[in-house]
């Protein structure tokens, strides 16, 4: 008998092997940290009157994310198909957006749709459509982000082999049946990790829309700062909101991921 069973007969070891390597120690220190500073923040008037004032400014930043995203998706993915077509004329057009979109910060972008093009539109029309304020930050962020997931919808349907689309028009398929059924399908699930990394870069980018005198997390964050002049406890509380957000967000991503991955 060896040392390791006598050891276990006698009672003086246990058959337990943790599997160290697999716990995931950055959710853990970062569950202690979290409810460190949650307790702390919770436990705070000071904090807890900066969180009530700005939670309109949450729900605002939440919506512009949620859906300018929506958007952007429905634009990337036509963009997207543009870009992988034969069509030389639709090529070009969807080059020369990607191209333009992702060469002008985002910034300017919004402060163009919402100084430049929606007084623009509303002149023209007599005042029947006016996109400014929410709608104006939604579209300039949609159009922007538009590009970018252009060219992540491209990368998919090219990372298909060539194969499956040349089987599917041998079956009797047109080309937009084949890539509905069988290339788009396949596509989307290879790149939800890009459109997830990009959905929550979107999130922090929305607080650009505070140059257009809009509500969201960090105007009322800065709000309350020029009102009571207690800089620390208002900036701290709205890096905080954004973390936490942001953190929620990478969770329902993996957990979409997790759902939908190729077996």
């Amino acid at each position: 008998m060896t040392a390791e069973a006598e050891k276990l007969r006698r009672g003086r070891a246990l058959p337990i092997s943790i599997p160290w390597e697999r716990i995931p120690w950055w959710v853990v220190i970062l569950s202690i940290v979290g409810i460190t500073i949650g307790w702390s923040v919770l436990t705070s008037e000071a904090y807890l009157n900066v969180i009530r004032f700005v939670m309109g400014g949450v729900r605002l930043t939440l919506h512009v994310t949620f859906i300018s995203f929506a958007i952007a998706l429905v634009v990337g993915l036509i963009f997207g198909l543009m870009r992988v077509t034969k069509n030389p004329v639709l090529y070009a057009v969807s080059t020369l957006y990607v191209e333009v979109m992702r060469g002008i910060p985002l910034l300017v972008i919004i402060l163009y749709m919402g100084y430049v093009i929606t007084p623009m539109i509303r002149d023209a029309t007599g005042g029947r459509i006016d996109l400014q304020g929410v709608p104006a930050a939604v579209l300039g962020i949609a159009i922007c982000y538009g590009a970018y997931l252009a060219e992540v919808y491209r990368s998919g349907i090219q990372s298909i082999e060539r194969g499956q689309m040349e089987a599917a028009r041998s079956l009797g398929m047109s080309y937009i049946q084949a890539m509905r059924h069988v290339i788009l399908p396949q596509a989307i699930r290879r790149i939800l990790p890009p459109l997830g990394n990009d959905f929550i870069a979107m999130l922090k980018d929305s607080s650009l829309i505070a140059v257009i005198a809009l509500p969201d997390l960090l105007q009322m964050g800065r709000l309350y700062v020029s009102r009571t002049f207690r800089a620390f406890e208002g900036y701290n509380t709205v890096a905080l909101l954004y973390l936490v957000l942001t953190l929620l967000l990478s969770l329902l991503v993996r957990t979409v991921e997790r759902r939908t991955a190729i077996e």
